[in-house]
This record gives C-alpha cells, sequence and structure tokens, in this order.
C-alpha cells in the first residue's frame, strides 16, 4: 500500500493566553506512525508559561524563535536552568522533566522531533503534566498526596485545585529562577553559531548535532542538521545508508522536493514551505531546489551519527564506480561515460544555479 508523503502543517492541540501547543497527526502524516515519529511545536507568548511535565519520548528540541527558559530535570540530577534562543538545539532523554518560559515580547517557539517506538500512541507524543487541570496531583486522591508529601489535607486541596490551567499558563506577578549560562554546557548546541560541517559558495551550509558536539544525542538515539541552501541552489540527492528516516521541519524560504523510492518511482514532487514537515523513508533518495530566496530545514535522523550516500559530485556513488562498469549500465558509448564523469568534479553536496 502506498503512503502519503505529502508535507504537511500541524494542528493546534490545547492553548490559551499563554501560547499554545500544537502537534502533526498521524492519520493525516502516516509516516509518522510508519516511522514511529513524533513531531510537535510549542509556541508561547509573553509571560507564557508551560508546566512542568515529562514524555513518553526521547526527543531534540530545536528553538525555531525568540529567546526563552527551559528548566530540565535529569533522572536522580538537580535542576539546570538554561538561557535558550533561536537556533539552539537541546537533547531531551527519556524520564527528563521540563518547563518552558517566555519573558519576552516576541514569541518563543520550539520544535519537538523524537522517537515514539515506546511511547503509547505510535506517531505521537503524550505529555504527562505534573500540575494544572489534567497534572498527575489531581488523579491521586487527597489521602495519597498528603501520605506522600506529609501535608495535612487543606494544603493538598490547594495544591491540587488552585491550579486551574492546562498545559500552558499565563503568568502574572511570579518571578522564575534567572537562567545560568554555564548550565547551558553539554545541554544544548547553537546549530546557526557552530562550526560548519559543509560550506559551499553560492551552495549552502550544514551543521551537524552528533555525539561529537553534544554527546547527549546518544541518549536521544538521533543525530539532527540544520541545512541552509541558498537561492536557486540544489542539494544533490542523496539517501540515509544506515536504515535511518529523516524527518524534515521547513524553517524558512521555500523549494522543490522530489524523492524517489523503490524501482525507480517518483514517489513525492512537490513545493515546499516554512512550517512543513515531511519524512523521507529508509533508503529514498531526496533531492530539493531551493526557490530564490532560499531554503532552510531542520532534520532529525533516526540515529545518532548518520551516514549518508550522495549521488552527484565528486564525492558521488557514481563516480567512484569504473569507467567500464557505468559504460554498461547506462548502455552508453565511452564518450558518454566521460561527459557524465567530467560534470560536477567538485567536492560538494551543494550545488550553485546555472549560470
Amino acid at each position: 500500500m502506498e503512503i502519503d508523503l505529502s508535507p504537511k502543517l500541524p494542528k493546534k492541540v490545547h492553548g490559551g493566553d499563554g501560547g499554545s501547543y500544537f502537534s502533526w497527526c498521524p492519520s493525516e502524516l502516516p509516516m509518522l506512525r510508519e516511522g514511529n515519529i513524533g513531531a510537535a511545536k510549542l509556541a508561547l507568548e509573553k509571560n507564557g508559561f508551560a508546566l512542568p511535565q515529562y514524555c513518553d519520548s526521547a526527543k531534540v528540541a530545536y528553538v525555531l524563535q525568540g529567546n526563552g527558559v527551559v528548566g530540565i530535570v535529569l533522572p536522580e540530577k538537580e535542576e539546570k536552568i538554561l538561557p535558550v534562543k533561536k537556533g539552539d538545539a537541546i537533547a531531551l532523554p527519556f524520564g527528563v522533566v521540563t518547563w518552558w518560559y517566555n519573558k519576552e515580547d516576541t514569541e518563543f517557539v520550539v520544535l519537538f522531533l523524537g522517537d515514539t517506538s515506546k511511547a503509547h500512541k505510535r506517531g505521537e507524543f503524550t505529555s504527562f503534566y505534573l500540575n494544572g487541570s489534567n497534572g498527575i496531583f489531581t488523579g491521586f486522591s487527597t489521602e495519597f498526596v498528603g501520605r506522600a508529601w506529609d501535608l495535612e489535607e487543606s494544603v493538598v486541596k490547594t495544591l491540587v485545585g488552585k491550579q486551574s490551567g492546562k498545559g500552558i499558563v499565563k503568568l502574572s506577578g511570579v518571578n522564575l529562577p534567572e537562567p545560568k549560562k554555564e548550565h547551558r554546557d553539554g545541554m544544548t548546541l547553537n546549530c546557526e553559531e557552530a562550526p560548519l560541517d559543509v560550506d559551499i559558495k553560492n551552495g549552502g551550509r550544514v551543521v551537524v548535532l552528533n555525539t561529537k558536539n553534544l554527546p547527549l544525542v546518544g541518549e536521544v538515539g538521533l543525530g539532527a542538521d540544520l541545512v541552509r541552501l541558498d537561492g536557486s541552489a540544489m542539494c544533490s540527492p542523496g539517501f540515509s545508508c544506515d536504515s535511518a528516516l529523516q524527518v524534515t521541519y521547513i524553517v524558512r524560504g521555500s523549494g522543490r522536493v522530489q524523492v524517489v523510492g523503490v524501482d525507480g518511482k517518483r514517489v513525492l514532487e512537490t513545493t515546499i514551505k516554512a512550517g512543513n514537515l515531511f519524512i523521507v523513508p529508509r533508503y529514498f533518495v531526496v533531492s530539493k531546489i531551493a526557490d530564490p530566496d532560499g531554503l532552510e530545514w531542520f532534520s532529525i535522523i533516526t540515529t545518532p551519527n548518520p551516514i549518508f550516500t550522495h549521488l552527484a559530485g565528486s564525492i558521488g556513488c557514481w563516480k567512484a564506480l569504473s569507467p567500464q562498469v557505468l559504460q554498461a549500465a547506462f548502455n552508453v558509448d565511452a564518450d558518454t561515460e566521460k561527459l557524465f564523469r567530467s560534470k560536477r568534479t567538485a567536492d560538494a553536496i551543494f550545488f550553485p544555479p546555472p549560470k
């Protein structure tokens, strides 16, 4: 059965004055369930506070817009309070408790991509809030809460019933702890400021997130990258050769994408734009061409240290094959094979627009 690979936008799940939580649904993007991938987005307004919660999935968070604060409690560890900004990637392993806050005028937006293979629902994140109208406290009787925390019943009723918000609230007259820059060490990497792994003039740039520059992604089991493609440039056709899925969110700009699958069938040809999410199945070949204003995307790959094979350019696997093999494979003469081999001789995965 064919699976719809068309890019999709998220749907609002809940929200209020403090902000909103959005999610991509497996019923609309079937590859989420097929690949055990979850995808969601948090948008906080000024003074918006996402209540403390943990999730049933390991995730990578990526700050799409604004500046904010995140509180992180790893299992059996002290709380770390990080200042985060646009371009930051944060690895969030299983069992981590987080809260998010925006004290700025600009909306604070965070993307979450992760592995749902151990989740309650394939292709979806399930959050367990510690507080609020849907928090864990509300599920226990006052007796159990009182016994667990050695509290009087009147205090328990206040703790359970005082916070009527669900998931996201807007704070007033509350001063949260100030973030500490030193808490960023080992917890986050800014993909817009990190050393470039690939830099092609008039082509594009790549920063790869892996266990070398952010060891915590090893616990998450995911790799990631930020790719910025210049106007009208092309990203070489390529595929993940270690059975990983590639989940791509378009951060900025627009362009065209083609995906080729089994039996040389083109399974996707469409325009992509900011806000779209799409997933490339295992071993399928994908290529993108940016519109004149350029194209930027953030991807996770379902392995912490991904390996890609590119088909074009001097590093392409076709160039590695001997001339006689290429002649026989394409069923062409030697002159055509030489012409094919003489093109795209640069060591590149991005190609500038034709002159």
